[in-house]
């Protein structure tokens, strides 16, 4: 990949240094290469859901849980949302004041206008008088541990059109698959599956993913789940998108209180809530 082909010609630059995708001097390193190429990528998968959102109307609001330092927020707003003569509007959610702070400074420089930025957590966003009755889209990247699970209930909350998410750091439904795996052992064979510690952490992860996406099935949303093809550095590279199609929701209801049933995660069901 030659500069001249990673960076997208409305790319902001000044931008791009500041998200230190390129370097003060403006070239490209191994490093910076790669970011610029995950942030491309994630960017080709939201970019459709937002076409399909302005075919229903023009003025779009996008929910981002867990922003960080906002690099999607801001790629996203840079290279879509600044050619857009009306409302649309990006809110990016963040507790650490000077990340927040710092995203403030830099959407004002910048001249980004159709952006917040809200020092809440994921959780507290929910109740926001700040944030809207309703949302186009959501999206939680790297939302650690069970704020991902705050970003679905608010994107349920929100009826949110299509919700983005590459979780991580998934250790609630392991600590209770730990906590629960001696009396399992003795009457459940699954149990095998997460009977040694590393298979408990892992395989914790990945029912945390089945459930959540059991979960958007239960309340009418169509699930996709791909890879982030160029984020082989971390482990951390699954991606859900959820449309919401009014699909039907009962076998997907069964299924998850089954699977919860089965796998002795009855308590985790008010986490997995069904009802919306």
């Amino acid at each position: 990949m030659t500069e001249k082909h990673a960076i997208k010609p409305e790319q902001s630059i000044e931008l791009l240094k500041e998200l230190h995708i390129l370097t003060r001097d403006g070239k490209l390193n191994q490093d910076s290469r790669r970011k610029l190429k995950q942030v491309n990528h994630l960017f080709q998968f939201i970019e459709p859901l937002l076409k399909e959102i302005q075919m229903d109307h023009a003025e779009i609001t996008l929910v981002d849980h867990g922003a960080g330092k906002s690099y999607l927020g801001f790629i996203l707003y840079d290279l879509f949302f600044k050619h857009q003569n009306d409302g649309s509007h990006i809110f990016g959610i963040e507790t650490r004041d000077e990340l927040v702070a710092k995203s403030r400074e830099l959407a004002e420089r910048l001249n980004f206008s159709g952006m917040s930025f809200l020092n809440v957590t994921v959780a507290e966003s929910v109740y926001s008088e700040a944030l809207p009755a309703t949302v186009d889209i959501v999206t939680a990247l790297h939302a650690c541990n069970t704020a991902t699970d705050d970003a679905i209930f608010f994107a349920l909350q929100k009826k949110a059109r299509f919700i983005v998410l590459v979780p991580c750091c998934q250790a609630e439904v392991a600590a209770v698959l730990r906590k629960n795996k001696a009396a399992s052992l003795g009457s459940n064979n699954l149990s095998e599956l997460w009977r040694h510690p590393l298979h408990t952490r892992e395989f914790g992860s990945l029912i945390t993913n089945v459930l959540r996406c059991l979960q958007l099935e239960a309340h009418g949303y169509q699930v996709n789940v791909t890879e982030l093809v160029g984020w082989e550095h971390s482990m951390k590279n699954e991606l859900i998108i959820a449309s919401y199609k009014d699909l039907p929701r009962r076998k997907p209801s069964e299924r998850l209180n089954e699977l919860l049933g089965a796998l002795g995660l009855e308590e985790m069901s008010a986490r997995f809530f069904i009802s919306p």
